[in-house]
């Protein structure tokens, strides 16, 4: 099956409108500067701020590629939501371990050890963050369309979002590089319905089996974890990397690359902060601050 005839089923890529950067402002106009804390970070950092009315400030060079570890996942999860409405695969179809569906496998349900195929626990017992999970559902996208993943994604996503500067490599959970413009852009597609239809979207970014108990990497245990499929939910999650005054159905992700990049519908409001220094304490101090700035910038 080539390409031309899989895009036939994609009528959210082919909007009369096409997908534009939302135009920059200078956050010296805002009743707070979002990025007066990023001079303490460490290593090189670029970063932007999504306002409600759509303008975006950023900071540091936001062209240039980084390294985002877990962040992949929030590129993989709309890869395979995009193929869930192609029909290539479905979210509720046992393709994993058990009996565990697709969804199981992106939410984190599928009882999938973190960083190899052992099965921990029966799906949808427990929420066990594993980055093999994505890989299993994204060979599951190649045994089914015959095409390598990355070249999925590409004709999926990086290509209709005119993504300069991303590209995947090795594992679909923690392989992809990316800019800060280019997030920027799928920032959009998890706003709204750019590439897949609002139901599809509305799924995703609600958890599923939000009861369930589960470890944050970084932040220890949770009661309850929720989870969406692809992206985290927040919750009432304490600690957590994402401020106390975002909002519960705030979702993203974050990267031991040192990366994160939440939206918070409710404030309008979504962040991205790619960074060379690799995820630690400096993170789980640092990125509550900006993200409390970046709350505080929204006008």
């Amino acid at each position: 099956e080539d390409g031309t005839h899989r895009a036939a089923h994609r009528p959210w890529r082919h909007r009369s409108d096409p997908i534009r950067l939302a135009p920059q402002s200078s956050p010296y106009h805002r009743p707070v500067d979002p990025f007066a804390t990023l001079s303490d970070w460490p290593g090189r950092t670029a970063a932007a701020v999504v306002q409600p009315d759509g303008s975006v400030d950023r900071r540091g060079d936001t062209t240039e590629p980084f390294a985002l570890a877990s962040v992949t996942k929030l590129l993989t999860a709309m890869t395979v939501l995009i193929a869930h409405e192609e029909g290539t695969l479905y979210l509720e179809e046992p393709i994993g371990p058990g009996g565990s569906t697709t969804t199981d496998l992106l939410a984190h349900t599928a009882g999938v050890a973190p960083d190899t195929l052992d099965q921990l626990a029966p799906p949808r017992t427990r929420r066990i963050y594993s980055t093999s999970a994505y890989d299993l559902a994204a060979n599951a996208v190649t045994e089914r369309s015959g095409i390598a993943f990355q070249d999925y994604l590409d004709e999926a996503l990086t290509i209709p979002l005119g993504l300069r500067a991303t590209r995947l490599s090795g594992s679909a959970g923690a392989g992809a590089r990316a800019s800060v413009d280019d997030l920027v852009r799928v920032i959009d597609t998890w706003r709204r319905p750019v590439l897949i239809g609002e139901p599809t979207l509305q799924q995703a970014v609600t958890s599923h089996l939000p009861d369930l108990d589960g470890v944050l990497p970084g932040f220890g245990t949770q009661r309850p974890n929720p989870w969406g499929i692809g992206p985290e939910i927040r919750g009432h999650k304490d600690p957590h990397w994402t401020a106390a005054g975002n909002s519960p159905r705030t979702y993203g992700h974050f990267g031991q690359a040192g990366t994160m990049l939440w939206i918070d519908p409710d404030a309008r409001t979504a962040a991205v902060a790619l960074c060379t220094e690799p995820f630690g304490p400096w993170a789980a101090a640092a990125w509550p601050r900006f993200s409390a700035d970046a709350l505080a910038s929204a006008t």
